[in-house]
């Protein structure tokens, strides 16, 4: 075996598991998102159980609350209540909205029938909002200021607490 190919080897390897050992306790639920204060990424995604097209673009000038959930999640399921809680809550002040991913819609119209909603619920049939808004598990939710840029993410379930904190970062006062 060829000694510098060998001592290389042995570098990288030295390096790669400094890297490692240096960001093992990091939580991924504590790494800021890139998205946070920019614009939100424009999506206009077709309504669940209906024909018409629901834009982001719609809801400039007032608080948004963007939760990417699916069916298939269970601790979206958890969430659920607290969402509708709190878009009841909040009419007037904060418009929530419905991002369903990676779902099929028959699924999704029984969940919404048997759960109740209070909100608008879109589907992304083909991912790209979630890829652009780098979802990588749902449920996830963007809290947008009224001018577009995002100003919190909350990876994982809401709690009624999570979420009071985070609608308070736009201005939503409870």
């Amino acid at each position: 075996m060829n000694r510098k190919v060998f001592v290389i080897g042995i570098f990288l390897f030295g390096v790669l598991m400094a890297v490692l050992a240096t960001n093992l306790d990091r939580d991924p639920h504590k790494v800021r998102s890139p998205l946070v204060g920019r614009v939100a990424p424009i999506f206009q995604l077709r309504l669940a159980g209906g024909t018409e097209n629901v834009s982001l673009d719609q809801y400039r000038g007032k608080p948004l609350v963007v939760n990417f959930w699916a069916t298939w999640c269970v601790p979206c399921y958890a969430e659920h209540p607290v969402l509708i809680a709190a878009a009841r809550a909040n009419s007037g002040r904060a418009q929530f909205l419905g991002v369903v991913y990676d779902d099929k819609e028959p699924k999704i119209l029984e969940f919404l029938s048997q759960y109740g909603s209070s909100y608008p619920n879109v589907i992304d049939r083909e991912g790209k909002t979630a890829i652009a808004y780098g979802v990588y598990g749902v449920p996830e939710t963007f809290f947008i200021a009224g001018d577009g840029r995002i100003v919190a993410k909350h990876e994982g379930p809401l709690t009624p607490e999570s979420l009071t904190a985070n609608l308070g970062k736009l201005g939503v006062k409870q």
